[in-house]
């Protein structure tokens, strides 16, 4: 089984053999081009809340006025939102309130995983579309469903979602680990992902490979 987060999608993919390295080099470009022009139309942001129920985030988000979601379920009490700036600020003070540990502001350049990214969404629609997948080796545990996927018609669906959707890898690597992952290995730079892993499901291996 694999999982990419966010843009790790993409490299996800590439290793299960669903799509070509070709055709994903072309698709993150393009996905980065469409996010830029994206994040030049609002002014957006995104901001880490630290010791608070995902819940409690999610109820301090649809309680403040203007656009701010929950964007990332890193691990259990480690979440991150984005949205409007305003409202990004005004949802900070607000999980503060609410017995977060720590919120703040991250140092990006807009509202990712946000509706705020929604002009690039239908941008990299066109671009997916005409991209060739095929059924992966292995399922891809994708960040919009966060359960296994093999068909490529989802796989499709689920990469243009993810712009505007939140990636939920904590239930991601919990649906792995139902599933019967006992060890992960997190490839690429860092150690993050392993971290991740090791926060959400202590009972199984994570390792990591440079």
């Amino acid at each position: 089984m694999v999982a990419g987060h966010s843009l790790g999608e993409f490299s996800a993919l590439v290793a299960a053999g669903a799509m070509r390295f070709e055709d994903g080099l072309k698709l993150v470009e393009q996905r980065a081009l469409a996010m830029q022009e994206a994040c030049e139309l609002v002014s957006g942001t995104m901001a880490a809340v630290l010791a608070l129920d995902d819940e409690k985030v999610e109820a301090v988000c649809a309680e403040t006025e203007g656009v701010v979601v929950p964007a990332n379920y890193n691990c259990p009490g480690q979440l991150v939102i984005s949205g409007a700036y305003a409202a990004v600020e005004a949802a900070c003070e607000g999980m503060k309130a609410a017995g977060a540990k720590r919120a703040l502001i991250l140092p990006v350049g807009g509202a990712f995983h946000s509706p705020l990214m929604e002009p690039a969404r239908e941008k990299l629609a066109k671009a997916i579309e005409a991209t060739e997948i095929v059924t992966p080796m292995c399922a891809i545990y994708q960040n919009v469903t966060a359960s296994a996927v093999t068909d490529q018609g989802e796989i499709k669906r689920n990469l243009v979602a993810q712009l505007t959707a939140p990636v939920r890898w904590t239930q991601s690597v919990r649906a792995m680990v139902a599933d019967g992952g006992l060890k992960f290995t997190e490839v690429g730079p860092g150690k993050v992902l392993q971290g991740l892993v090791k926060k959400i499901a202590p009972e199984v291996e994570a390792e990591s490979i440079a």
